[in-house]
């Protein structure tokens, strides 16, 4: 029987509500408003009410819920990731709203849409190869795609492994050890030689695991450039992850596209505006602040083959406090940079080389502020080695 069957029959019995209130442990105000709802209600007050709250201040307004479903419906029909973390960049960098994720998914699962999944490994389940710097390691592979008349092509990439930029995407009959070399020499001319490449054990990257003592021409080439190759072990395409994963989202995007390729020219067009969307209007939930990998590429110091990423600038992150500074160690002595209160809360990537020191907005790429360190003064003022 309830507490409050049993302190109402008690009342109602002739014992009073102090008494009433002393046997059963509740204070005398809870049983005299147990029993004014009893003359009113009757025997409902003995029923288990809702807990409820009568407000909800922490809910989102309706017209933002019904952004959070046209943005997964649309990114979805676009081919783009659509998960809660994507469409929280786009609310907050495309539409000025900002909620968290834990809303976005809370959202989606009331709505139905996000379908259960129990086969996904989680990710601590993972170990992964993380290159520190770009140009550390390009990761490289090919991958099949048919023509509307069903014709076969093959497609062949080079993503940097650091920031997951497409440096290179083209489309061809079928992927030979000269088109391996073309696409990698035509790929070194643009973005400079990286310290070392990474593909699987395909014969057009390698033939140490044929039998053949010999070099093939791709081999050759990185030999004569100390470029170090890494090559996958067989059976285990995870080690090549970041590249497969970046074909399987290249190919559900061609693959939504309402006019679909009829030439390998036609699929070259649709690859180079693949390729701008996925490195600059793409938000990455693998880097830093889901940054876009243009990003991450264009604004942090470079590998080569004769470097490290030990024998690199120094360069690490940082949110600019309220009063519009960031803070500093240089040469053992913390100093106090000036950028100004209008970035207050914004995330920066800092390069420093020396006393030079170079402020970057870690999601947009744009230099905040350049100077070099005058070590006499600890506060940095904005006016000091500004850029013209």
């Amino acid at each position: 029987m309830s507490t409050r069957r049993l302190v109402v029959m008690a009342v109602v019995a002739g014992s009073s509500q102090s008494e009433v209130a002393r046997k059963y442990g509740v204070s005398q105000g809870w049983v005299s408003r147990l029993m004014a709802r009893y003359r009113l209600e009757g025997e409902t007050v003995f029923e288990p009410g809702s807990r409820r709250p009568h407000t909800s201040p922490n809910a989102i307004p309706s017209e933002q819920a019904e952004l959070i479903v046209r943005l997964r419906k649309q990114l979805d029909q676009e081919g783009m990731d659509a998960g809660a973390e994507s469409i929280r960049w786009h609310l907050e960098h495309r539409h000025k709203v900002i909620v968290s994720r834990a809303t976005v998914h809370r959202v989606l699962s009331r709505r139905g849409l996000v379908p259960a999944d129990p086969t996904k490994r989680p990710k601590v389940s993972y170990r992964r190869f993380e290159a520190a710097m770009p140009n550390e390691c390009w990761q490289s592979d090919f991958t099949h795609y048919r023509l509307a008349d069903e014709t076969d092509c093959e497609i062949i990439t080079w993503l940097d492994d650091c920031s997951r930029y497409a440096l290179h995407i083209t489309a061809h009959r079928r992927i030979t050890t000269p088109l391996v070399v073309d696409t990698f020499t035509t790929t070194c001319a643009l973005y400079g030689k990286p310290a070392s490449t990474l593909t699987d054990n395909g014969m057009v990257y390698t033939t140490r695991f044929s039998g053949n003592p010999g070099r093939n021409g791709f081999e050759a080439l990185l030999a004569s450039w100390n470029i170090r190759q890494i090559n996958g072990r067989g059976g285990h395409p995870q080690t090549q992850g970041k590249v497969e994963r970046f074909q399987q989202t290249l190919k559900k995007w061609l693959r939504t596209q309402p006019d679909q390729p009829t030439t390998v020219n036609e699929l070259q067009q649709l690859l180079h505006q693949f390729r701008y969307r996925y490195n600059h209007q793409r938000p990455h939930r693998a880097l830093p602040h889901h940054a876009v990998p243009a990003t991450i590429y264009t604004t942090n110091p470079k590998a080569t083959p004769n470097t490290t990423p030990h024998s690199h600038d120094r360069v690490r992150t940082d949110i600019i406090n309220a009063g519009g500074t960031i803070t500093l160690r240089v040469n053992g002595k913390l100093h106090h940079i000036g950028i100004g209160r209008t970035h207050a809360r914004t995330r920066v990537l800092i390069l420093a080389h020396d006393l030079h020191v170079t402020i970057i907005n870690a999601i947009t790429g744009e230099i905040l502020r350049e100077l070099t360190i005058d070590p006499t003064r600890d506060y940095q003022p904005q006016t000091q080695n500004k850029k013209t």
